[in-house]
């Protein structure tokens, strides 16, 4: 299977969801910034919450990919002492991650939210969802940060994942849902056939028309 673009996915993947239709428990959390266009079907589908996650990794300054962990909304910093340990962070390097991070994550929650406050996930269902995962690493760093805030339930939604991460998301999580697990990913680009990258203002747009088609939603009820 492969994908039209980044709507398609997400409509799919709506399908796959219907259980979490029309419930004030439920929020779509879209990863930055390939996640938000998917989830937003997702949420227009099910007449549910929508908001972006944000979380931003602690890479291992030697090998960015690899997570020594997380800092999400509200400073709610997670940390994986075993790989700081067994890579020798020091921490000069470790705080200079950690500065880096903090920058970007502020940079994204002004320029996506303003004044506004992210949703609360306490006691509710939050569904993760992002464009496709390679090595899970942002995503995972996504599901601790969110643990921390105690949800009721933690739901992956993504178009694809290798059979391997969509196991350890298993593991992780209340329920995975996963259209394509191809063995050889390639690339998550191969599986689109329109992978334009989303930039920020894309987002902002989102989110807003979002807000603007509940409140017409709510008025019309």
């Amino acid at each position: 299977m492969h994908f039209k673009n980044r709507t398609e996915a997400g409509q799919l993947l709506a399908s796959r969801l219907r259980k979490y239709a029309n419930r004030s428990d439920v929020i779509v959390l879209g990863l930055p910034r390939g996640g938000v266009p998917v989830a937003y079907e997702i949420a227009k589908s099910l007449h549910v919450a929508l908001d972006v996650c944000l979380v931003r990794k602690l890479g291992v300054p030697a090998h960015k990919e690899l997570a020594m962990g997380a800092i999400g909304q509200g400073n709610t910093i997670t940390l994986n002492p075993e790989i700081i340990k067994s890579w020798d962070v020091s921490q000069p390097a470790f705080d200079q991650v950690l500065a880096t991070e903090k920058q970007e994550l502020q940079r994204r929650y002004h320029l996506y939210r303003g004044r506004d406050l992210p949703l609360n996930v306490e006691d509710k269902i939050v569904i993760l969802v992002d464009d496709g995962v390679a090595t899970g690493s942002t995503l995972f760093a996504a599901i601790e940060v969110m643990r921390s805030h105690q949800p009721k339930a933690i739901v992956v939604a993504v178009p694809l994942a290798p059979p391997s991460t969509c196991q350890q998301l298993e593991d992780q999580v209340t329920q995975v849902i996963c259209l394509v697990q191809p063995k050889l990913l390639k690339a998550i680009s191969f599986w689109y056939e329109d992978f334009s990258q989303t930039s920020d203002q894309q987002v902002q747009e989102i989110l807003s028309k979002y807000q603007q088609e509940l409140l017409t939603l709510s008025y019309l009820n």
